[in-house]
């Protein structure tokens, strides 16, 4: 059976969590299927995987006409394929067509839903409309879409409704613990700023609305003075909000010391010191389909506090791995808490209790990477999509 899988993002060009769930994927699969890899961007070397770089006719264009450009460049090799794989809406234009042009089933996993990031139309304009009319049709004419929790599949069958039901199908995403584990390494922290004797917090992500980093940043004003923050955060959307991060974090500097901000891309090995050194690592979402990052905070060894929102607490088991913040929200896409104060003060107060008590929160870490290790390993996810493309190749849908 050869699979084609149409991603944006995969290496060394990865950005986000898709890029890392599309990688761990194929080294998975590829142990018993023909998979064929078809990546945006520049040329890369690796057997049985091609680039698309945007079109030259194309090269000044809107971003989201870059897309569907390279998305049409794909959809031809895509030919003796039996099943066609795409991830995210970046690809998903290129899945549904090659579809439609070589008979063939297609498969879409679902990152993210463009109807519950309504602030991208800060970032694309138009585009964004774009993007929602592409993720729309892709999903409604997949033959399968795999969400990445529970928590998803509700999102998608919400913002979907025309979508059959059966076609959902929820298929975990996963972590490498050999790959992300703890690392002691003082040393390195030091030269990164951060001390490794102080109780931190930590946070890694992009500097998105999604992320809920504003909402931290205003809960860091609670926390006792002796805790260190630390905020591995880049890759802002917008300018503005950058502008607001900045602000935010000069803000808290000008009154604490212990406040690190690193905003450039770590390797795996400094982000796993990181991670292990930290006395909780904190995922104040408003917004996450599963969320990779906590399975790596896990694997650490870490003690994950989280909000209550999308798949988090399908990963976070309340008081066992972690904690779990309350949060109410506005049923309109965006996330916004409906009391941003209560959810502050909340994550604050949890924050708090968590790392006050380093004993329990070491607690959390260790059942955190076994529940990373029993529960979410890759081999696992890749028998389960390719029991989803045997069924599929086998009823034709």
């Amino acid at each position: 059976m050869r699979v084609d899988i149409i991603t944006k993002e995969y290496p060394p060009e990865i950005y986000g969590g898709a890029g890392v769930h599309v990688t761990e994927l194929v080294r998975a699969l590829r142990a018993d299927v023909d998979v064929r890899v078809r990546a945006f961007g520049a040329s890369r070397d690796e057997a049985g995987t091609s680039s698309y770089p945007v079109p030259e006719g194309l090269r000044d264009a809107n971003a989201a006409l870059q897309t569907l450009g390279t998305d049409l460049e794909i959809v031809g090799d895509v030919a003796g394929a039996d099943i066609v794989h795409s991830h995210t809406w970046y690809a998903n234009f290129a899945g549904h067509l090659a579809a439609l042009l070589h008979g063939i089933p297609h498969v879409v996993t679902a990152h993210s839903l463009e109807p519950l990031r309504p602030w991208k139309a800060e970032q694309l304009g138009g585009g964004y409309a774009v993007s929602s009319y592409i993720e729309k049709t892709a999903y409604e004419g997949a033959a399968a879409v795999v969400a990445v929790s529970e928590g998803m599949r509700a999102d998608i069958l919400r913002s979907y409704p025309a979508l059959d039901p059966a076609k959902v199908r929820v298929i975990y995403n996963g972590i490498d613990t050999d790959s992300w584990h703890p690392v002691e390494d003082p040393d390195l922290l030091r030269g990164l700023g951060i001390d490794p004797a102080r109780p931190s917090v930590v946070f890694v992500g992009r500097i998105t609305r999604q992320k809920g980093l504003p909402y931290l940043l205003r809960a860091v004003e609670s926390l006792p003075p002796e805790v260190q923050v630390v905020l591995c955060a880049g890759a802002p959307d917008t300018p503005q909000i950058l502008a607001e991060v900045e602000g935010l974090v000069r803000g808290l500097q000008a009154t604490r010391d212990g406040v690190v901000w690193i905003d450039r891309l770590l390797p795996r090995p400094e982000l796993c010191a990181i991670l292990t050194a930290g006395t909780t690592f904190v995922c104040p979402s408003v917004y996450e389909p599963l969320g990779i990052v906590n399975l790596e905070a896990m694997a650490c060894g870490a003690a994950v506090v989280g909000t209550g929102t999308g798949g988090i607490p399908e990963v976070v088991v309340d008081g066992v791995t972690g904690r779990i913040v309350p949060i109410d929200q506005v049923q309109d896409g965006t996330g916004t808490p409906t009391d941003p104060d209560a959810f502050v003060a909340d994550l604050a107060r949890v924050l708090t209790e968590v790392v006050s008590d380093p004993e329990r929160a070491r607690a959390y870490g260790e059942a955190g990477r076994a529940r990373a290790r029993q529960d979410f390993s890759w081999a696992s996810i890749a028998a389960q999509t390719e029991a989803l493309y045997t069924e599929l190749r086998a009823t034709g849908r």
